[in-house]
């Protein structure tokens, strides 16, 4: 069954699209990743989902796409299990995300807005200046219109980020997933793009938002929610103020920034052999 607003725009006054796990395991192949989560990330607010390198953040949002069959349990996006749908119905679900990639994901080939109105102009019937006329649009509201005609290769590492969002968000998405939005931006471009996924939120208040990141500012920024994950599992999902006054030890551990005992495998000498060789291709 499809959520029952399937059909409404993510700009409109429709009932927000919860996402929910019930005992999900996720992997790949044997190698189990994720083990049990049962979480809701509440639709029409911005969800952090946190953790550290190789916890399973990704592997989640693979999940949520669609891209990647869970191991076991359900995965519920507005009420509907999205892996009991069929062909169809499973496409016309996937029709309303937008998903903002690490890198920005922009095509070398095309200019900004081709990049951005990707969506519109694969799948719709519609007079080219009426898409080139969207992308601008969706530009604008990053801040990039006037880039319209450069090419990825033109751009910063936080314009190719900004650009990436405007396709995201072309569609208006019920959904808008972010993977590491900031990552790799300087503090003052990782803040910008923090305040214009707070700015997507707002205008779209039907919109789901799904941050994947181990930005704390960022986290402290913009989440209404929060999902930890660590050691396979949920240590984790609620308001930011609760995980903030949260006493686990692994939780405030990982809000402090601290190392805990650091396992560096202990030094030996290099080999005399190996030693002598660098000397002589170093004195060449």
């Amino acid at each position: 069954m499809l959520p029952e607003n399937i059909h409404d725009s993510g700009g409109g006054n429709t009932r927000p699209w919860d996402i929910e796990f019930r005992a999900l395991s996720a992997g790949y192949g044997t190698h189990k990743v994720l083990d049990d989560i049962t979480a809701v990330l509440p639709g029409g607010r911005i969800t952090v989902i946190l953790g550290g390198s190789g916890c399973g953040k990704s592997t989640l949002l693979r999940h949520i796409i669609g891209l990647t069959r869970p191991l076991a349990g359900t995965l519920l996006l507005g009420g509907a299990d999205i892996f009991s749908l069929g062909k169809t119905g499973f496409r016309r679900l996937r029709r309303r995300m937008g998903v903002l990639f690490q890198d920005g994901a922009l095509l070398g080939s095309l200019s900004v807005v081709q990049n951005v109105t990707l969506p519109l102009s694969e799948h719709l019937r519609l007079p080219k200046s009426l898409v080139r006329e969207a992308g601008l649009r969706a530009l604008r509201m990053v801040g990039l219109e006037e880039f319209a005609d450069f090419y990825p290769n033109q751009l910063s590492g936080g314009m190719r980020k900004r650009a990436g969002l405007a396709r995201a968000i072309v569609a208006e998405p019920r959904v808008l997933l972010c993977d590491e939005p900031t990552s790799g931006l300087d503090p003052v471009t990782a803040a910008r793009m923090d305040a214009l996924l707070l700015s997507m939120s707002r205008r779209y208040a039907s919109m789901t938002t799904v941050v994947v990141s181990h930005d704390l500012a960022s986290l402290r920024t913009i989440a209404d929610h929060v999902l930890v994950l660590g050691k396979g599992r949920a240590l984790f999902c609620g308001k930011p103020a609760e995980l903030e006054a949260s006493p686990d030890p692994y939780l405030r551990q990982f809000l402090q920034r601290e190392a805990g005992e650091v396992q560096d495998g202990g030094w030996t000498p290099q080999a005399p052999a190996v030693t002598t060789a660098l000397e002589q291709w170093l004195q060449r």
